[in-house]
């Protein structure tokens, strides 16, 4: 399983990028964050950290 974003995330602050141990979230072209489902270990660091409530398992 890993965390993933939901098309709710309207703001892209970044919030759960500097949270993620492994480094598993990052920026696409457009600038919104995107879970690398393979290098996610399910931590939950990032949905603690997102203020919109946007991260969630999967």
């Amino acid at each position: 399983m890993a965390h993933v974003i939901n098309g709710d995330c309207c703001i892209s602050c970044g919030a759960c990028e500097g949270e993620c141990p492994v480094s598993a979230i990052s920026a696409n072209d457009d600038g919104i964050r995107v879970v690398d489902a393979d290098a996610c270990i399910d931590c939950g660091s990032c949905a603690a950290a997102c203020p919109s409530d946007c991260i969630a398992a999967e």
